[in-house]
């Protein structure tokens, strides 16, 4: 077993379990604040589960980041979307334009403004020269994926060292401050891997978690699940070895994203998943370590066929449905407040003690 390899098992064994305790007293006071019991609904949910995280009945979440890696596929070739590669290069200088409202242009940056969130931006493996640039977070591994129809889109290596680039950038966020950390990705092409891993690891026909992704039509639609079943036709990897399928149909960007869930968990940060392409990074995640799941608030269900699978296999609730299928972790961004809220109410509100009113029969 190579170091790296080493280092990530190390990462995995690094993540405990929610704090079972500081959710009990959670609970507790739950059942005391000066509202009707349940009448915040999911909230109510979410902030017993933050105090979990964070290992306190109430807990003070502050700071968010979105991290957006960006990486390339190889399976492009096989004409599986409606884009062409250069608009992931492209998206990177939009997501670090300086503009009349602030430092980048895309979905992510005006959400993230409007919220306070942090926007960090990571070439994970983008096939081509990106110009230098102060927010640009270098961390590429190879100039994009092999084509997983013919071949494994990655090496064992080239897995790993993504996945701990992505440790070390989520690193970098909680040292800036981030206590809620959403994974985001831009990359064309990358629902493709992102079904066939989900295909694979939920053990799901290709067709119930293959969807249009950028918006294709019919044919090449049915282009995209050929592709995907020839994919998983070659028997590269197992369920059983979730590094090993991440490395057979999988992508830069998400094989870096598993790494920012995996150090968030360790450092017990709450992470928010966006859509369809994080929750396959997901799955690989709680494959390798079952408490991570503690640790990750679903912000919605999005509009690709197979997130509500992906969302089921790792029994989490979505906060909203609002159709979003856009990725750069903008669903992640909208749900922070939600959990900043959530966390807010179980601290701040009173108990019925407390405020002196009285409790409901």
């Amino acid at each position: 077993m190579s170091t790296s390899v080493q280092t990530v098992q190390q990462l995995v064994q690094a993540i405990r379990p929610a704090d079972a305790g500081a959710m009990q007293q959670a609970l507790e006071r739950q059942a005391q604040l000066t509202k009707p019991a349940g009448s915040l609904g999911l909230l109510e949910e979410i902030s017993v589960r933050l105090a979990g995280v964070f290992g306190t009945s109430q807990p003070h979440p502050r700071g968010v980041a979105v991290i957006v890696a960006a990486g390339d596929h190889g399976v492009t070739a096989e004409g599986v979307s409606a884009y062409p590669p250069e608009v992931t290069p492209a998206m990177v200088a939009n997501f670090l334009a300086e503009t009349p409202w602030g430092s980048g242009g895309a979905a992510v940056n005006a959400i993230a403004r409007t919220v306070g969130a942090r926007v960090y931006v990571a070439d994970a493996g983008v096939n081509a020269d990106l110009p230098a640039h102060s927010r640009l977070v270098s961390a590429s591994v190879r100039r994009g994926t092999r084509n997983l129809r013919v071949e494994a889109a990655l090496t064992a290596d080239e897995t790993s060292a993504a996945v701990l680039a992505g440790a070390a950038l989520a690193r970098q966020a909680i040292q800036d401050g981030a206590d809620l950390l959403v994974p985001g990705e831009m990359g064309i092409g990358n629902t493709t891997p992102a079904s066939a891993i989900s295909a694979r690891m939920l053990g799901l026909d290709v067709a119930a978690v293959t969807g249009r992704g950028t918006g294709v039509d019919d044919t090449t639609l049915a282009r995209k699940r050929e592709v995907i079943s020839d994919a998983l036709k070659r028997e590269g990897s197992a369920a059983a070895d979730p590094l090993g399928v991440l490395a057979d149909l999988g992508g830069l960007e998400i094989a870096f994203m598993l790494g920012i869930m995996l150090e968030a968990a360790a450092q017990r940060r709450a992470i928010v998943l966006d859509g369809f392409v994080e929750g396959s990074a997901a799955l690989i995640g709680v494959a390798l370590a079952p408490a991570l799941r503690d640790y990750l608030f679903a912000a919605g269900e999005c509009a690709e066929i197979g997130h509500a699978a992906q969302l089921a296999h790792l029994g989490l609730t979505p906060m909203f449905r609002l159709g979003l299928r856009l990725g750069e972790g903008t669903g992640g961004v909208l749900a922070a407040p939600l959990l900043l809220s959530a966390a807010a109410t179980l601290r701040e509100m009173q108990t019925f003690a407390e405020a002196s009113v009285p409790e409901g029969s």
